[in-house]
């Protein structure tokens, strides 16, 4: 026996009240009282013997906390139900969002803005707030956390440590009301740590308390600002109250050229924002503003980012392109990202490269190599380069096993690496300071061997073993690391001290033997 699809939605629904009201450990009668219907009403949906509304689907979405499971259900019902003709006629809407007595705090509009200037981002939160409690709320908490390396949690770690989030940085200022003079609010403590701070927001400030009691409304808007070498380049908001519409907005340097898309994370799955992101430019800004009008309960909502444009048109008597500083010098990192070098952070840097098929895919490996040398003739109109330089074809978005290395001495040819791998190493070391051209602010001190022997492979697929010395020696094992998708930080001993670039003080010097 067939059943039509608006029999299989509203079987649909059915199933999911009943599964979230059994995982909740309600009784049809214990439901129906919390949804304020008559006792056997529950019992008659569930048995199909009643059609459901959309009153009552809100109010069993509310109680049961399904993380927007049952509303869903109720829409693909409602909107087959009312497809079939013109002879069925919709219940009239529900006004307003029915909350269960008791519930509590309701966040009925959040706006997060992030606007980056100066090396810097500024953070501001607006929620408009419905006690839909019985007791007067006196505090709110909030919670700022900052990762840096999101895709490198070890790192992370190091680096906030080194450079932990501060009060006296972050500048943190609330307010409470409506109108043209909205009272400040004190704030107390809960959780200090590197990376991450919670704290209460008072209703209360030197003048007095504003508690915010059962049926009143009030708006909160808190703002903090974190440099940007805390901050990632992501904004995630966690939906940890009922809220009824969420928008985020990042605010860039139109010249950055920004790339932004955002992924929603519930406990079900995670999967790209359901709704696109809105874009506005101008002359200086690029604004990137995003909504949902049904965010999930305990899911994540984040935007990322990244920047494609913060070099200046290729100068076309040098062929390196310049840095746009307009008003202030750009960081090393951003420099780099300029001229196309993938960034920390990326997961292709932490995946082992493919190695190539030669001689048959001798044209692809061609063209990975002319790729390397292109990039690095840009790079030295950026840097002097005077401990040599290498680059491995992840750090140009490629996932094959090619490098280039050149050597300190100016004038040698660069060295070609394919598909190269050690295959013996001296027992004797010694440790010097290591940069990364994907993480160009910073350097840290490494142990290498003074000598490695490298097999690698040539264009018509022949394989030679190849020994390196000394700052070659470093050279190349930096690069076959970066094939390993290894970075140097992993090679740098527990408790050992990134150095940022402004304090390092051996740049244009080489490498001392």
């Amino acid at each position: 026996m067939t059943t039509s699809p608006v029999e299989r939605a509203a079987d649909h629904f059915v199933s999911a009240l009943s599964q979230w009201r059994v995982e909740r450990g309600m009784t049809k009668k214990q439901l129906a009282a919390r949804m304020g219907f008559d006792p056997s009403y529950v019992s008659h949906v569930e048995g199909r013997r009643h059609k459901p509304t959309e009153d009552f689907a809100r109010r069993a979405e509310a109680v049961l906390a399904a993380g927007g499971v049952i509303w869903r259900r109720f829409q693909e019902y409602d909107e087959l139900r009312h497809a079939r003709g013109p002879v069925l006629h919709r219940s009239p809407p529900v006004p307003t969002q029915w909350v269960p007595p008791g519930t509590g705090l309701i966040v009925e509009q959040e706006i997060a803005e992030l606007t980056y200037t100066n090396h810097a981002y500024r953070c501001v939160i607006r929620r408009a707030l419905y006690n839909a409690g019985v007791e007067p709320v006196t505090r709110y908490l909030v919670k700022i956390a900052v990762d840096r390396f999101p895709h490198d949690p070890a790192g992370s770690n190091r680096h906030h440590r080194q450079h932990p989030l501060s009060f006296e940085e972050m500048d943190l200022r609330a307010v409470a009301g409506e109108g043209d003079a909205p009272e400040r609010m004190q704030w107390r403590l809960k959780l200090d740590r590197d990376a991450a701070k919670e704290i209460w927001l008072l209703f209360q400030n030197e003048h007095g308390q504003f508690p915010l009691y059962p049926g009143e409304r009030t708006t909160i808007e808190y703002a903090y600002s974190v440099g940007e070498e805390k901050w990632g380049q992501w904004f995630q908001r966690a939906v940890r109250l009922p809220t009824r519409n969420l928008t985020v907005r990042l605010d860039f340097p139109a010249e950055f050229e920004p790339q932004v898309w955002g992924v929603e994370t519930s406990l079900a799955a995670e999967v790209p924002v359901r709704t696109p992101l809105e874009r506005h430019y101008d002359a200086r800004r690029a604004v990137f503003e995003w909504s949902t009008e049904a965010p999930l309960l305990n899911a994540r909502y984040r935007l990322e980012w990244r920047f494609r444009g913060q070099v200046a048109p290729t100068n076309p008597d040098e062929g390196v392109p310049k840095p746009q500083n307009n008003g202030h010098e750009l960081r090393a990192s951003q420099r780099m990202r300029g001229i196309g070098i993938v960034q920390r952070g990326a997961d292709l840097l932490r995946q082992r490269a493919r190695h190539f098929q030669l001689p048959r895919e001798e044209a692809a490996c061609r063209d990975a190599v002319a790729g390397l040398r292109t990039a690095l003739d840009r790079l030295e109109g950026l840097h002097d380069f005077s401990k040599g330089v290498g680059l491995a074809a992840p750090q140009i978005g490629l996932a094959v096993a090619a490098a280039v290395v050149r050597p300190p001495e100016r004038g040698q040819e660069p060295v070609v690496l394919l598909n190269p791998r050690i295959v013996d190493e001296s027992s004797e070391t010694d440790e010097q300071y290591e940069g990364c051209l994907s993480f160009f602010d910073y350097r840290g001190l490494v142990v290498r061997p003074l000598r490695v022997d490298v097999e690698h492979a040539r264009f018509d697929g022949t394989r030679v073993i190849t020994s390196f010395e000394r700052a070659m020696a470093r050279l190349v094992s930096h690069e076959i690391d970066h094939l390993e998708g290894r970075l140097y930080v992993d090679r740098m001993a527990p408790g050992t001290n990134l150095v940022p670039v402004e304090e390092y003080r051996q740049a244009g010097r080489p490498w001392s033997y």
